[in-house]
């Protein structure tokens, strides 16, 4: 195979924000890596984005919830002589559920798709990017990571990881051409958060509810302006100031009285 430039990796990326994400990037003219342990929908979602858009599409059907899947992935992409310009983190779990009463699988699992998957595969590919002097890596965070509260121990640090990872590798790698974003949504509508469909409509009315497309234009747009950060939309922004101010004592008291 000739070697192709201009390609963006998408992980989780046969629904929700991570086929918004694939949509956006391809709309702006990159090829396309797109990765999911679903392989049905990704191959179905590949055969729309290349009727939609004159873009060349690798669909990649991996799980990414093992140890060595970065290592796996980025090979795969070396082996195709694929230059990935442009990364988006994106593969994710959730569970509304306390730590204990998780399984030993899905600590695990959320543990690898959270923190080890994403961040080696930004240093497998974030270092042929330095190499370059140009790229651009999305890590996609929650507002979620500054909460430390019930049903969200995993899922808030891990996506904190994420957080602090990102600002401290922006740091490091601007100078080399290379940009580093967080991104740190609030609800989105999407089936990952188990959202009803009225509490959907009544939320993208008001905007506390954000769609994956808007997100992924807002989140794209951000990074190649060379932001660090962004936590898109005002109410979003409120629930993070708000709940950072409430203090463990009321937690503790709100949990006991079965408010939350």
């Amino acid at each position: 195979m000739d070697k192709v430039n201009g390609y963006a990796l998408v992980t989780g990326a046969s629904s929700g924000i991570g086929y918004a994400y694939a949509r956006e990037l391809a709309s702006r003219g990159f090829n396309l890596v797109i990765v999911s342990n679903d392989g049905p929908a990704l191959e179905e979602k590949a055969r729309i984005l290349r009727k939609d858009y004159p873009v060349e599409v690798e669909a990649v059907t991996m799980d990414l919830g093992t140890p060595d899947a970065a290592k796996r992935l980025y090979s795969w992409c070396c082996e195709r002589q694929l230059e990935v310009e442009f990364l988006v983190n994106n593969a994710g779990v959730y569970h509304d559920r306390d730590f204990l009463s998780d399984s030993e699988q899905f600590n695990s699992l959320i543990l690898m798709l959270h923190v080890h998957t994403p961040a080696m595969l930004q240093y497998y590919f974030s270092k042929d990017m330095a190499e370059r002097g140009h790229g651009h890596v999305i890590n996609m965070s929650s507002v979620t990571s500054g909460f430390g509260i019930q049903r969200m121990a995993t899922y808030s640090s891990t996506k904190g990881f994420l957080k602090l990872f990102s600002r401290s590798t922006h740091i490091e790698m601007k100078d080399k051409g290379v940009i580093v974003t967080c991104v740190r949504p609030g609800a989105i509508a999407t089936t990952l958060y188990n959202i009803s469909p009225f509490a959907t409509r009544v939320g993208l009315a008001v905007g506390y509810i954000m769609t994956p497309e808007r997100l992924a234009r807002r989140a794209v747009r951000a990074t190649l302006r060379g932001r660090a950060q962004i936590t898109p939309g005002i109410f979003t922004k409120l629930l993070d100031l708000l709940v950072g101010l409430i203090p463990t004592c009321v937690l503790r008291l709100i949990r006991r009285l079965k408010i939350f």
